[in-house]
């Protein structure tokens, strides 16, 4: 889909485009500019959320913001202008920006138009079949005081005063870290880091090519701040991995309850959620299982060289002990093609893992996990886990699962029974490990114990099949040397 039109010579409209493969709409979480500042190509403007993630878009040319169509929190449409830049500034009078930024727009082509009833095209995030509308705001401000208003609360919840409204560039001196008549720059990783540790771009002084700030920068003005702060009592501990975004800003109702906006990931999670507990029919069963062997093998595997520079822990184990099943029972590894009234036998296995964010829970996989080797499976885990609490994972990430683990056991949990992602035929759910009596060659001993759960669809998976599967797991976890031995 075109993102973006062309008003004139002098004008240039950039459009909400489809960045995650079929969605329909995306709120806007933050402008990153303001009218009157100056853009260059490639830079972002601003960061949205899908019904898949976060994404930060890139404006595709040079000039000056004219205008913001949409204030930050709203859920525009795919196709929805929301930005228009001056290509040519200074060679004439301006357009009036558009009077009322939550009107509908004038009709896109045919070929631009977004078909209805759309099927869901992400494993578990997809669309749904009811279309999706952007909610109406009553009495809404012109986009220029709209974005005033934005900043203004946004500014009042970060505690501190709103910043004034952005005026025309005029020839000055670069600001620190910043181009003329613009924003500080740098990479969005570094805008990360700093908005972390509290730390004005506007303030850092560059070292970096062409003016860019780098995050040696960013720690160097961090050190002065943190050595001059006063002391005080120390604060609550935060999550270091936190993601950039939060959940949608909750609506005090009274002070007895909160109300926070369904939308984005969590709209797609229960849609989704539903859309799976009410047409496949889950069926899971559970099994208890010695893994002493296998926390002994983990504890070896940290201290081998082969394996130096990866995490190495039990959830390793039990996804290649899952591969190991599913190749000794394939049937398993298929999905449900209802239009066709066909099963689709996967002959590749894309492993997903469910992680929790603030955004809610998302399921990225590794795409061919079946073909990997130990540490390769360890570093695609690793790097999976860690792009996914960053809030980096991508739309394609979280595409193409056909089986998941959810480690539920982090959370202290013992077992659950947990919902498919829909198109895929399983999902193992891993609990806590813990020390328990366990009769161990005739004698009560203590040994590390947890339970596994396997959900699958019992319209392409029998109990006979789904039974194997999580025996064939369980039987790896309590004898480790099985995974050489059934490779």
């Amino acid at each position: 889909m075109t993102t973006m039109t062309e008003t004139s010579a002098r004008f240039r409209e950039f459009k909400m485009p489809d960045v995650g493969e079929g969605l329909t709409e995306a709120e806007i979480l933050k402008w990153y500019v303001q009218p009157g500042d100056t853009v260059t190509d490639g830079q972002v403007v601003c960061e949205v959320e899908t019904a898949k993630a976060a994404v930060e878009l890139p404006i595709p040319f040079d000039g000056v913001v004219h205008e913001l169509r949409f204030p930050e929190g709203t859920t525009v449409d795919v196709g929805q202008v929301i930005i228009a830049i001056d290509v040519a500034p200074g060679s004439g009078d301006a357009p009036a920006p558009a009077a009322d930024p939550v009107q509908e727009p004038v009709e896109e082509p045919a070929a631009e138009a977004e078909p209805k009833g759309r099927t869901p095209v992400l494993v578990g995030y997809g669309v749904a079949e009811s279309s999706t509308k952007r909610r109406p705001r009553k009495g809404a401000p012109a986009a220029p005081e709209a974005a005033a208003v934005a900043a203004a609360v946004q500014a009042e919840l970060n505690g501190h005063a709103a910043p004034a409204p952005a005026a025309a560039p005029a020839p000055s001196v670069p600001a620190q870290g910043g181009a003329a008549g613009g924003r500080p720059l740098a990479k969005p990783p570094v805008r990360k880091l700093a908005k972390d540790l509290g730390i004005d771009l506007a303030t850092v002084v560059p070292t970096g090519k062409d003016g860019v700030i780098t995050r040696e920068d960013v720690h160097a003005a961090a050190a002065p701040a943190a050595s001059e702060a006063p002391a005080q009592a120390a604060p609550a501990p935060v999550a270091a991995e936190a993601p950039v975004a939060t959940e949608p800003t909750a609506v005090p109702d009274s002070a007895r309850e909160t109300r926070v906006p369904v939308k984005g990931v969590r709209k797609a999670i229960a849609q989704a959620m539903v859309g799976s507990a009410f047409t496949a029919p889950h069926v899971t069963e559970f099994v208890t299982v010695d893994v002493t062997r296998t926390m002994k093998l983990v504890a070896e595997l940290k201290e081998d060289k082969d394996m130096a520079g990866v995490r190495v822990n039990p959830l390793l184990v039990i996804a290649k002990a899952l591969l190991v099943a599913i190749k000794r029972n394939p049937e398993v590894n298929a999905a449900w093609d209802e239009a066709n009234q066909e099963i689709v036998r996967k002959h590749y296995v894309n492993l997903g893992i469910a992680a929790a964010t603030p955004r809610g829970l998302i399921v990225p996989n590794i795409k061919d996990a079946h073909d990997k080797t130990l540490p390769q499976l360890a570093e695609a885990l690793g790097e999976l886990v860690t792009t996914a609490r960053d809030g980096k994972t991508s739309p394609a990430a979280m595409a193409g699962g056909t089986v998941t683990i959810t480690n539920v056991g982090v959370f202290g949990v013992d077992t659950g029974t947990p919902i498919l992602n829909p198109g895929e035929s399983a999902i193992l759910a891993v609990g806590a490990i813990k020390l328990q009596p366990w009769v161990h060659k005739g004698k009560v001993k203590p040994r590390q114990v947890t339970t596994l759960a396997l959900s699958f669809d019992h319209r392409l998976v029998d109990g006979e099949l789904g039974s194997k599967v999580l025996a064939d797991v369980a039987a790896i976890l309590e004898q480790p040397k099985r995974l050489i031995t059934w490779a």
